[in-house]
């Protein structure tokens, strides 16, 4: 039999991969691929913090093909032609991949499929990235899920997971002379100095993936279901980057969650509400792949004639974390310095820009997309169509987070502030949320000179709230 090729793209990993399984469990030489396509995304070329991820996680890949004696193969160009070119010259007749659901991927890996048809090279797709088949599950009736809890107890009725199978022991290397391009060469890092931080923050690479999950689950998961609202409190698992670049399988999450509920039965609300995130992420593949168009235009068409705003000086204070509302303004300057951004703080921040500034939600999808090192299309364009209410799932379309309220209900001692809009740092707890209100001496205390060292706040919540509720009205109401 001929060589084969894993072709790796979003699924960086060895462990439960199973393409990397099925291509080495052939017994034929194998060649490992990637290739740095990113005209073949379309719009969705990854964004500066992925790419930053990516260097790593590809460096972190070929250290571990390395260690098993063998290295990544990297090429660059549209992923037809590489795929072509490297079957040619390793003589492989298949190729072995993890099927991508985004529909600019899709529409290109399947043009790929076709011309390496047309050479004789046969192409093996697998479901490496999600718990499902975003085409399994269907309703009574017959379409979509669009709402997430019917989907889920529909998931939790019918699917099955297979167990999550290790990596192979043994490769049968192609160790015929193929050419590489170093990490280096395809420019993924960032050409300003923004990611200071990340580099301590963290570790990409399946093994800071499977490090990161196993602290998780050792202890902090039993803090999830109620602390995952808390910014201030480090309940997360901070695993979304590593689900992302695919050095993580959700199916491997997911076991490991289960085997930790067993071990320690008190924990099981915690992980069930952990478990439920992980399937959320599911879900959104299930709607990009079922509504393509959502990625760019609203699931509710009514949406399509909001009036939206186009005052590029708020959207661009909106970015740069100097709306005057502390809680907005300390999640946007986390995201630019850390690369993330606490869940309940992503719907306060994409509430506020998308109601009380009226900036489309692509905007900001747009903004999280080059900022977020988990930046997944589905995730990121689901949560953006859920906070406009044009979406999936959408919460009720008139309600507006009051950035206020949502500061001293889940931010009460302005821990999480002091941290990320250190300019407040002195201002007490009960009116850090709203130096507005604090009186001329308790400012001057404070150090805190409004409209100099903090802004004023960039719109009104009362009148910004009227003003969105009148927008609104104009157009249909969602259908429920």
């Amino acid at each position: 039999m001929a060589p084969s090729i894993c072709w790796f793209s979003n699924d960086l990993r060895l462990d439960d991969q199973p393409s990397w399984r099925a291509a080495c469990e052939r017994g034929e030489p194998v060649v490992a691929l990637y290739i740095w396509d990113p005209e073949g995304e379309g719009a969705w070329a990854p964004g500066g913090a992925s790419r930053w991820w990516l260097h790593r996680s590809l460096g972190a890949l070929d250290a571990s093909l390395r260690s098993l004696g063998g290295r990544l193969v990297i090429r660059s160009g549209p992923r037809a032609a590489v795929l072509r070119a490297v079957a040619k010259e390793s003589g492989a007749d298949t190729v072995y991949a993890n099927e991508r659901f985004e529909p600019e991927a899709r529409e290109a890996n399947a043009a790929a499929q076709r011309e390496l048809a047309g050479a004789g090279v046969g192409v093996v797709w697998a479901n490496g990235s999600l718990l499902h088949d975003p085409w399994s599950l269907r309703t009574g009736t017959g379409v979509p899920y669009k709402v997430y809890t019917p989907f889920s107890r529909a998931w939790r009725a019918k699917c099955q997971l297979d167990a999550a199978r290790g990596a192979p022991r043994t490769v049968p290397w192609f160790t015929g002379a193929l050419t590489s391009a170093s990490v280096e060469s395809l420019g993924l890092e960032p050409s300003k100095a923004w990611d200071g931080a990340f580099h301590a923050l963290w570790t990409p690479g399946e093994a800071g993936a499977k490090e990161r999950l196993k602290a998780f689950l050792a202890g902090p998961v039993s803090g999830y279901a109620d602390g995952r609202d808390f910014p201030g409190h480090p309940a997360a698992s901070r695993l979304s980057p590593h689900l992302h670049a695919g050095e993580l399988s959700p199916r491997r999450i997911w076991h490991e969650a289960e085997r930790a509920a067993n071990a320690h039965p008190a924990w099981r609300g915690a992980i069930d509400k952990f478990e439920a995130e992980v399937l959320w992420r599911d879900f959104a593949h299930h709607v990009l792949a079922n509504f393509p168009h959502t990625a760019e235009r609203p699931l509710q068409p009514a949406f399509e004639a909001f009036p939206w705003s186009d005052d590029r000086e708020a959207l661009r204070r909106w970015q740069g974390g100097q709306t005057g509302y502390p809680i907005v303004d300390a999640g946007m300057r986390e995201l630019w310095s850390t690369g993330t951004m606490h869940n309940r703080i992503r719907m306060v921040v994409s509430s506020f820009l998308v109601k009380h500034l009226r900036q489309h939600w692509r905007h900001g999808a747009d903004w999280f997309w080059d900022t977020l090192l988990d930046a997944d299309l589905s995730s990121n364009s689901l949560g953006w169509q859920w906070s406009a209410g044009c979406g999936a799932d959408a919460a009720p379309y008139f309600r507006i987070f009051n950035p206020v309220l949502q500061g001293e209900t889940f931010d009460a001692d302005g821990t999480y502030v002091r941290r990320w809009v250190p300019e407040l740092a002195r201002v007490p707890s009960t009116l850090i949320h709203k130096p507005w209100e604090a009186p001329t001496t308790v400012l001057a205390a404070a150090g805190v000179v409004l409209g100099q060292s903090y802004p004023r706040p960039i719109v009104d919540h009362a009148t910004a709230r009227d003003a969105a509720l009148r927008a609104l009205s104009a157009i249909k109401a969602p259908a429920s």
